[in-house]
């Protein structure tokens, strides 16, 4: 049966017409009363609707904190350090990250950026979080002096978006998060490109609707293609909600790293892959069922081109310090050398069985889920820097 979301989109729908594909998935993930995230759907281990990184185990976490430690270093040993991760979900990243004391520790101010007022409640049961207004520590000077005292972190709060104020060396950091930012679609037909909509089927279900593409969706779309012979029935995601969200952390970031972790492919790859390939859902740890399927009940993700977000990162003043899959990325932050050393520990400690000895035996298991080609190695890691030297 639909649920009450689903019937507020076809009221809509009644109303207006056939609605933007973009303007669906926004209700279907976060509509505040009825959206997959905003009822706290997302990622987890038992009972979640699928597994990020973070959620593997901590090695992911131990290995960020690395990673936030080189970029430290890079940007100055800056405190404070104001790192942001966007998506945060339940702040199992932001856990291990702390637990794994990193030398940026002291500077550390952990802004966990998340819409859903579910999962923003559920960071408290595994972090303590401070008032925003705190989060950049008591101030010290007058007011033409004022700056945070040093040595405070690290300090973690929480916000539902990304903050509005102007970081000289910080990280934003997005972890499986542009995926699920609300995408426009487009198909190919006759040398042009048509749009597709979402409408109601005679039945009463969804279904979609094709119309002439309006001209600044046909701009991007031929901005995607440019070179390439696209055959006639090719669709491909037009993502201008990622873009917007770039040109945002480029406002938010004078000096430092922006870096995505996430499912990215070229346009020549989405293209060969078709829409089933890049275009997915999740319900229970499974695929779900199609993307519009009874909005609110599963996650609805597609690709991230690669293209597209280089040209944006481009545009808000971002250049490529590096572009790898994401078990090259770990791989490149000592992964195998922490998993060797949790051979060694479980080697010494096997015979006691304690906690020490059975984190340090998942490691490697840990590891072969975050490397997988097929699943978690295979996302896309792109570290951008902004006002300092090409350096990762």
């Amino acid at each position: 049966m639909p649920g009450p979301l689903a019937e507020r989109l076809a009221e809509r729908i009644r109303r207006e017409g056939p609605i933007t594909f973009d303007r669906f998935v926004e209700a279907a993930l976060y509509d505040p009363d009825g959206g997959f995230f905003a009822r706290g759907g997302g990622a987890g281990r038992s009972g979640a609707d699928f597994v990020t990184s973070p959620e593997v185990g901590p090695l992911f976490g131990v290995l960020v904190a690395r990673a936030l430690d080189r970029w430290w270093e890079a940007l100055g040993r800056p405190d404070p350090y104001l790192v942001v991760e966007a998506g945060a979900g339940r702040g199992r990243l932001a856990r291990e990250v702390l637990r794994a004391d990193p030398a940026c520790a002291t500077a550390l101010r952990y802004v966990l950026v998340e819409r859903s007022p579910d999962l923003r409640a559920a960071q408290r049961a595994l972090l303590t979080v401070e008032r925003f207004e705190d989060a950049l520590g008591p101030l010290t000077g007058g007011d033409e002096e004022a700056g945070a005292v040093p040595g405070m972190g690290p300090i973690v709060t929480a916000l539902d978006d990304l903050p509005g104020l102007a970081v000289d060396g910080g990280v934003v950091l997005a972890n499986e998060l542009l995926d699920d930012l609300p995408f426009e679609v487009v198909e190919r037909r006759g040398g042009g490109w048509v749009e597709v909509r979402v409408g109601l089927e005679p039945g009463g279900g969804f279904g979609e609707v094709l119309v002439p593409a309006p001209e600044s969706l046909t701009a991007e779309a031929d901005a995607l293609v440019a070179g390439l012979e696209v055959p006639d029935g090719a669709r491909l995601p037009v993502q201008r909600g990622v873009a917007e969200w770039v040109a945002r952390c480029g406002h938010l970031l004078h000096r430092g790293y922006l870096v995505v972790l996430d499912y990215a492919d070229t346009v020549p790859s989405l293209l060969a892959r078709g829409q089933d390939g890049w275009l997915r859902t999740y319900r229970a740890q499974q695929r779900g069922g199609g993307p519009l399927d009874d909005p609110g009940s599963q996650d609805v993700t597609a690709d991230v081109v690669l293209e597209a977000l280089r040209r944006a990162a481009r545009e808000s003043g971002f250049s490529v310090a590096e572009e790898v899959s994401q078990a090259r990325w770990l791989a490149g932050l000592g992964l195998d050398e922490l998993v060797e050393e949790g051979r060694a520990v479980w080697r010494e400690r096997a015979h006691l069985g304690d906690l020490e000895a059975i984190a340090a035996r998942s490691r490697a298991s840990e590891a072969d889920a975050l490397t997988d080609p097929g699943g978690l190695g295979a996302h896309v890691a792109l570290v951008l820097t902004k006002g300092l030297a090409r350096r990762s």
